[in-house]
């Protein structure tokens, strides 16, 4: 029977993509591990595989074709024996979960599932029934997702699932984010005394907005994947997140000298370390010194991470990512100056994976080298900060003898999530990354 290749889901939150280029054509013979197609998600394009062998008998969804939900068909794999006459009708739908019956379609092994985007024809076999959520609605997941869900403690039904028919995947459970999970279906508002939610202010209608400028010559830009990304997190995350402002200068003549020397003793290594190196491992640090600012918030909860984990924005051609260094606490410079590097560069070609630009409890976003010299960064979701750094400027201080001299000061803000960290936490926070930043050498120790 033809197999049919459906659109995968490239990460947890995934729901459509752009199918940006095929790899093969029609009457192509693929091995499992052969290249298929390109998939452009909102943040990255990533490489589809194959996990069959067969000949591709028909292509459904042409190349360059935005918008592509998953669990689509795209394409159809014929066996040995099987030809084009065998396909019939194939829709380009995506395959939606089967109405609640007495028994629920069989959970394919882990191997089988979901990110490879392959259904064989939607058929399965039968099992027993699956639990329900709240509204009766059956809850499909395959056994690996069930057991890290128990392990983790997740509830299943707080999960959307992204594999083949909403199937919940291990995935699913590894990246599920409290936050946004759906609210307890079964505890009514009334009941719970919960007030109902004041809608976002959104603006002015597109009308409203194309009426205005009737008369002036405008150009209208498409908004893609990552700018309605951007614009939902952060329009969201301005909106909800009460956000407070901790400013401090930071003399970084001792920072400078100290990199000078390293990257002279560095230069036979071929590493230069930038300041922004050490400004992520004075953060990382300071995650360890203070480890209550540490945390994210999980909606009804805090949670505190162990590891210093450090998102670091990078700006790209139409918007930006914020990869993350895991466990830069635990690196040297030179090996957070390297990771840093390919993480950039492989962000503005736009091929990280999720994984590596998900996560993270706390951000770095870095304008001084545009000149900048202070400004307040928006919050990341479901980051409990974020810091602003400036550019260093030589500016006139009082010396410690108050003497007027010279130094070079650098400007940072530290914006952050008042349900989170508190301001004396906060304080004590940012005093963390200042002593590690004017006093370089502790950071070696």
């Amino acid at each position: 029977m033809p197999t049919e290749i459906l659109m995968p889901a490239l990460s947890p939150t995934m729901e459509e993509g752009t199918l940006a280029k095929w790899l093969v054509k029609e009457g192509d013979t693929v091995s499992s591990g052969d290249l298929l197609a390109e998939i452009e998600t909102d943040k990255a394009t990533m490489e589809f595989e194959a996990v069959d062998e067969g000949v591709v008998g028909k292509i459904l969804v042409n190349e360059g074709t935005e918008g592509v939900k998953v669990n689509a068909p795209i394409a159809v794999l014929l066996d040995d024996g099987e030809s084009a006459d065998d396909i019939g009708e194939v829709s380009a739908e995506p395959k939606e979960a089967p109405a609640s019956t007495d028994a629920a379609p069989a959970e394919p092994s882990e191997q089988t599932e979901p990110a490879q985007g392959y259904g064989r024809n939607g058929s399965a076999a039968q099992t027993a029934p699956a639990p329900e959520r709240g509204d009766g609605e059956r809850i499909f997941a395959s056994p690996l997702a069930r057991r890290i869900a128990k392990d983790k403690g997740i509830d299943l039904s707080d999960l959307k699932g992204s594999g083949p028919r909403g199937r919940i995947v291990k995935a699913d459970v590894e990246g599920y984010e409290p936050s946004t999970a759906a609210p307890a279906k079964d505890a009514p508002k009334a009941a719970t005394g919960e007030a109902p939610k004041a809608a976002m202010a959104t603006g002015p209608s597109t009308d409203a907005v194309l009426k205005m400028y009737a008369d002036r010559e405008t150009e209208e830009v498409t908004l893609d994947g990552m700018r309605k990304t951007i614009a939902a997190r952060l329009g969201e995350a301005k909106q909800t997140i009460p956000h407070f402002y901790l400013r401090r200068d930071i003399r970084l003549d001792a920072l400078m000298a100290f990199r000078k020397d390293l990257n002279a003793q560095l230069e036979a290594r071929g590493v230069k370390l930038s300041v922004n190196d050490f400004i992520i491992k004075a953060c990382a640090l300071a995650l360890q010194e203070v480890p209550d600012a540490n945390a994210v918030w999980a909606s009804d909860r805090i949670l505190k991470l162990k590891p210093s984990d450090v998102a670091v924005a990078v700006a790209i051609e139409g918007g930006l990512f914020t990869p993350v260094l895991r466990d830069a606490h635990m690196k040297s410079l030179s090996a957070l100056s390297a990771e840093m590097k390919d993480l950039a560069t492989r962000a503005r070609d736009r091929k990280l994976a999720p994984h590596e630009y998900q996560g993270g409890s706390f951000a770095i976003s870095n304008l001084g080298m545009y000149g900048i010299d202070n400004f307040d960064a928006v919050i990341n979701p479901p980051h409990g900060s974020i810091l602003a750094v400036g550019a260093g400027v030589k500016k006139p201080v009082v010396g410690k003898d108050g003497e007027l001299t010279t130094a070079i000061v650098m400007s940072v803000t530290l914006s952050v999530d008042h349900r989170v960290i508190d301001g004396a936490l906060g304080a004590e926070f940012l005093q963390a990354v200042v002593n590690n930043l004017e006093n370089p050498m502790v950071m070696l120790a």
